[in-house]
């Protein structure tokens, strides 16, 4: 019952922390731990064919899509900098 409390209030955190941050990798750090902590609650609800899939493609694939992104984003406003 704790374990599920703190797992609710970690994910109510690490949601809003992500959509309120002004900064765009923090914000995608953010969206990666959050699903790794949505693919925890699919484990505590015994569903772990679905925690593998939120950890692989929520969590892992798009986290990293993410990340390039903003990679992308930062060189290129490095490159129009005078």
């Amino acid at each position: 019952m704790t374990l599920d409390l703190l797992l609710v209030a970690a994910l109510l955190w690490t949601a809003v922390q992500s959509l309120a941050t002004p900064n765009l990798f923090r914000g995608v750090v953010l969206f990666i731990v959050f699903g790794l902590f949505m693919a925890l609650v699919w484990v505590r609800l015994h569903a772990a064919d679905i925690a593998l899939a939120e950890a692989a493609i929520g969590a892992g694939l798009t986290g990293a899509l993410l990340l390039n992104g903003v990679g992308h984003l930062r060189a290129k406003q490095q490159s129009t900098l005078p």
